[in-house]
């Protein structure tokens, strides 16, 4: 099993990439999720944002569906607050997407309130007040740049205080929930290209060796993540991922996310 000593960051910037750059160029023949991702290590890490842009490319997008504003039952078990809050910050970039300023402002105020209860609110307050005022003035890019901050922001305030397994969970949650919603999107319409966004076994790897080192962490929305990856890798390691393949992810990412946002 490959050891990795740094941790992986789905942060912000996975969110954005070069967006502007894909909407400008012709649709691909066949999407290469290597040439749209920033490698940690020897993991390739797919950039969300890229292949949002990507999927748009393909065939519009209304992502106003997939937008998510009600708050989850609050918890206090720390790694189930880091999972949440990862979760909430991959809503706040779809939210960005879909152009929906309450939603992005309500999220932001969202992410100050689980950053507080891990005890790094101090240095979420700017990022979350400079993001209400982005929103409201609909200047889309300042939200994803805030948005990108905010979480480096948490995940190195974690790190400052050697909590580096709670930033591993923020960065798995918004893996989770922006699969689940790409999976949504390629479900709907199906296409080889689309499918091959989800061909990341390394990523999986990844995740499952991260867990393996998180005994500490015995609850049962962490046993069930673990099962969960277990079942999508040979799914993402198969040469061609098929349409069955990608409702069976979304079937296990939904019941997962689900299983985060909701009180156990």
């Amino acid at each position: 099993m490959i050891a990795f000593s740094k941790t992986l960051k789905l942060s912000a910037s996975v969110f954005l990439g070069a967006t502007l750059c894909i909407y400008a160029a012709q649709a691909p023949q066949r999407i290469d999720v290597s040439k749209m991702s920033k490698q940690v290590e020897n993991v390739v890490v797919p950039l969300p944002n890229e292949i949002f842009g990507a999927l748009n490319k393909l065939g519009s997008v209304n992502w106003r569906e997939y937008v998510r504003t009600e708050k989850s039952n609050n918890c206090t078990e720390r790694p189930r607050v880091a999972l949440l809050l990862g979760t909430v910050i991959a809503d706040g970039f779809i939210s960005v997407q879909a152009e929906d300023a309450p939603a992005v402002k309500e999220i932001g105020q969202r992410v100050l309130f689980l950053a507080k209860q891990i005890g790094v609110g101090n240095s979420i307050t700017p990022h979350a007040k400079a993001i209400t005022e982005a929103a409201d003035k609909r200047k889309w890019e300042e939200v994803r740049q805030e948005l990108d901050r905010t979480q480096s922001s948490v995940q190195a305030a974690m790190n400052e205080v050697q909590d580096q397994k709670l930033s591993q969970l923020v960065s798995l949650g918004g893996w989770l929930r922006g699969t689940q919603v790409l999976t949504s999107v390629v479900t709907k319409r199906y296409s080889p290209d689309g499918a091959e966004l989800l061909h990341q076994p390394d990523l999986l790897v990844h995740f499952q060796t991260q867990l393996q080192g998180m005994p500490e962490y015995n609850l049962p929305i962490i046993r069930d993540i673990q099962n969960g990856l277990g079942q999508v890798k040979p799914l993402v390691d198969a040469p061609k991922i098929s349409a069955e393949s990608v409702r069976k992810i979304n079937d296990i990412t939904t019941k997962l996310d689900n299983g985060i946002v909701t009180k156990q």
